[in-house]
């Protein structure tokens, strides 16, 4: 059932914002009253021409380069989203929690193994992910984190509760576009409203990068490695570099020397000690176990432990679909605690009864591949095409190890300027932990992806979808239905 907001509201372009009972609107409740403290942000808008406001932000954005890609220019919404800050005080605690809890699963996963030989997580997860480096087994001994930066994705269920849809730890994306957002958005909104800052996300990854020295390496000289202007992140590349005050570097001026690895800027050579690094590629190993010329490169140094690498090669293994399916199991077997954010339950397909309990409703689920990212290979069945439906179900039927189903959630809504009005756009949310010598640190707010079309439910800025800068307020955002 959806209804609209009255049309004499004080802003524009909002009168007949419609409002639906089968998902959470972040901002009004069912009965078209603002969520607090959102009645002091329209305010703040109501002195706006929406579009104009919309385009006065597009066009700094294009004037500072902040892209999303080479030609990709990013798309970002003028309308913030606001979280209590009571509410994120428990958000942030749940953060540091799993994010600890996955990292002592990197740790256990290439090192004792226990959670497997306890039975809590299934050891086909570590033999057939696409995620998993074997030949960093027994090499993240010493070090502070295998993932130092994670990305978790969290939406909104109808009851306004957030959950964990996805983990991010191979080489999560976007933290800097938190910042570049943050500096558009605020000085265009004239309100009383103060947004909390974002919490030196730059400041805690230059000190998680100084703890993960290689030993006798107090002033361990750093370098962000690149795919270069090609890369999506490009934008956030060279910004982290400045603020890092560290160089960027591409794979051709690499250079390793037994068991060193230095990095080349014209006629001079530098040793490097902690790479942090951006690239798609994340392999050491080929298919075939042959190493490839990352790995050829990289493992001399890594074995040597002359070098350590920002996150762990094999990190990928807790992006693993299937490994998201255990995160909250993790949580218990490691922390001994309750997880104070839960998961997007998901089903288990190499399991012979979930898989069986998933075939007889999956027309309701969600089919994800365990290895895709970006919404790729993603089928939302309820509202799948026919044609999508077979494919999906025909490869589950040949390959289900190789995939996973979740519930469908709707994600929430939120105000979004569409031409000259307001209209409700899906969104999700991706806070980022830093864990340093001090433990996990997360951005406060960090950032919100809305989807371009109305009703679409694929948020991901390489699928078209935009950004909102996120403000966590001293007021409650919470509200009724």
């Amino acid at each position: 059932m959806a209804t609209t907001l009255n049309p004499a509201r004080p802003f524009p372009g909002a009168g007949d914002y419609p409002i639906d009972e089968g998902y959470f609107d972040e901002a009004f409740a069912l009965t078209g009253v603002p969520r607090p403290p959102y009645a002091e942000l329209f305010d703040a808008l109501a002195r706006h021409d929406p579009k104009v406001l919309r385009e006065r932000v597009r066009s700094k954005a294009v004037a500072r380069g902040i892209s999303f890609g080479p030609e990709q220019a990013l798309a970002v919404d003028p309308v913030p989203r606001l979280i209590g800050a009571a509410e994120w005080a428990e958000v942030e605690a749940g953060l540091a929690q799993r994010v600890r809890a996955l990292n002592a699963f990197l740790a256990d996963a290439y090192g004792a193994q226990k959670i497997f030989d306890a039975g809590v997580v299934p050891r086909r997860l570590l033999e057939t992910s696409e995620g998993y480096e074997p030949r960093m087994r027994g090499l993240l001994d010493g070090h502070p984190a295998a993932a130092t930066v994670a990305g978790l994705d969290l939406i909104r269920d109808r009851d306004g509760s957030l959950l964990v849809l996805e983990d991010n730890l191979r080489m999560p994306s976007g933290a800097s576009y938190s910042a570049a957002v943050r500096e558009l958005v605020e000085p265009e909104l004239e309100t009383r409203l103060r947004p909390a800052g974002l919490g030196g996300h730059a400041e805690a990854l230059a000190g998680a990068i100084r703890a993960a020295a290689p030993d006798g390496r107090d002033d361990p000289a750093a370098a962000l490695l690149s795919d270069g202007p090609a890369s999506g992140a490009w934008y956030e590349h060279r910004r982290l570099s400045h603020e890092l005050g560290v160089p960027l570097v591409m794979t051709s001026q690499l250079e390793q020397s037994r068991g060193r690895l230095f990095a080349r800027r014209g006629r001079d050579r530098h040793q490097v000690d902690v790479l942090y690094r951006r690239l798609d590629a994340d392999r050491l190993s080929a298919p075939d176990g042959s190493l490839t010329s990352l790995g050829e490169m990289l493992l001399p140094a890594l074995e040597s432990d002359r070098l350590r690498c920002l996150n762990a090669f094999g990190s990928g293994l807790a992006d693993d679909k299937l490994a998201h399916a255990y995160a909250e199991s993790m949580v218990r077997f490691y922390l001994d605690q309750e997880p104070l954010l839960r998961s997007v339950p998901s089903f288990d397909l190499s399991e012979e009864g979930p898989r069986a309990a998933a075939m007889e409703r999956l027309d309701e689920l969600v089919i994800k591949p365990r290895d895709g990212f970006g919404g790729r290979g993603v089928t939302i069945m309820p509202r799948a095409t026919e044609s999508q439906r077979r494919r999906a179900i025909g490869l589950l039927r040949r390959r289900p190890e190789r995939f996973v189903a979740q519930e469908t959630i709707p994600l929430s809504s939120h105000p979004t300027v569409c031409g000259g009005r307001l209209r409700p756009r899906r969104v999700d949310l991706r806070p980022f932990v830093v864990t340093g010598p001090d433990g996990p640190r997360a951005m406060t707010g960090g950032l919100t992806r809305f989807a371009r079309g109305a009703g679409e439910m694929v948020v991901n800025s390489s699928r078209g979808g935009g950004c909102k800068d996120t403000w966590v307020v001293e007021e409650e955002s919470g509200g009724k239905r």
